[in-house]
């Protein structure tokens, strides 16, 4: 996949991120309110989370926004300059900046990350659409990772056997 067509996509992933807070920002959830999508499954509730995933680092804003900041850099460089050959690798940074740039992007602008999708049949923390990005993104990274390990064990298990 080409460098440009990578940033289009994080840069897509992240304007639509921005697109959804803004409607949440404009709607009855900032005063308190909820909507309720699926029964007892699903809500969307506004929360102002100063932290990162989990309430981890909680007002430390300024810290999130630089090493986020640095991720981005770091990112975009290595898009840019093709050293990703594997296009499960690239789609999955793709997702993981695309979100990354959407929540700093509330990080730097407003000083906090607007999260507003609650699950309701566990405790879990209010999130939002980049968040899902930056999950799934991981996710597939991990294991893509884990699927590069065992390969390269299994062929280090076969060139063995064959000496």
């Amino acid at each position: 996949m080409s460098p440009v067509i990578c940033c289009a996509l994080v840069l897509l992933i992240a304007l639509a991120d921005q697109l959804i807070k803004l409607a949440v920002l404009d709607s009855s959830l900032v005063g308190g309110g909820t909507v309720t999508l699926v029964g007892n499954f699903l809500q969307l509730r506004y929360v102002e989370n100063t932290g990162a995933a989990f309430s981890l680092f909680e007002e430390k804003t300024v810290l999130l926004s630089i090493f986020s900041a640095i991720v981005m850099a770091v990112g975009f460089y290595l898009l840019i300059a093709r050293k990703f050959k594997s296009k499960v690798l690239i789609a999955s940074v793709v997702m993981i900046m695309g979100g990354g740039l959407g929540n700093l992007i509330d990080r730097v602008f407003r000083h906090f990350v607007v999260d507003y999708i609650e699950v309701l049949f566990i405790d879990f923390p209010v999130f939002n659409f980049a968040d899902c990005f930056i999950t799934v993104g991981e996710f597939v990274l991990i294991g893509y990772l884990l699927w590069d390990i065992f390969r390269d064990f299994k062929k280090g298990r076969s060139n063995a056997d064959g000496k």
